[in-house]
């Protein structure tokens, strides 16, 4: 693969993260954690890029941040998703997936049908 190796196209970091709170509420590190783990290590968040997603969606109402303990037992900041943040989720999923299929047509390649859980 290329110098993209590990990174974000751009315009998916805020549908990588969303995904990942949607499973219940988390610390950067875990979130960045997840993504790495979810890509079968594909994928990784720098850390700035991460926080400056999370205190941006935090802005919008997206995502909400309360201070708590972590499995290390050490002061971290959980984030969890808000009801504006599921609707940003889903209209987010739903031009992505859009987007991708397009590519997949135009590289000629099956379209992946639906994967459960996404």
């Amino acid at each position: 693969m290329g110098s993209r190796d590990r990174g974000l196209f751009p315009g998916t970091v805020d549908l990588v993260i969303l995904t990942v709170l949607s499973n219940g509420p988390l610390h950067g590190f875990a979130v960045s954690r997840m993504v790495r783990e979810r890509s079968d290590g594909v994928v990784e968040i720098k850390d700035a890029a991460l926080y400056q997603a999370l205190h941006r969606m935090e802005r919008q109402g997206w995502v909400k941040a309360e201070w708590g303990v972590s499995e290390n037992n050490r002061r971290a900041k959980f984030y969890r998703l808000t009801g504006p943040g599921k609707r940003r989720l889903a209209t987010e999923v739903e031009g992505f997936t859009r987007y991708a299929s397009a590519v997949f047509k135009i590289l000629g390649v099956p379209v992946p049908a639906p994967t459960e859980g996404m």
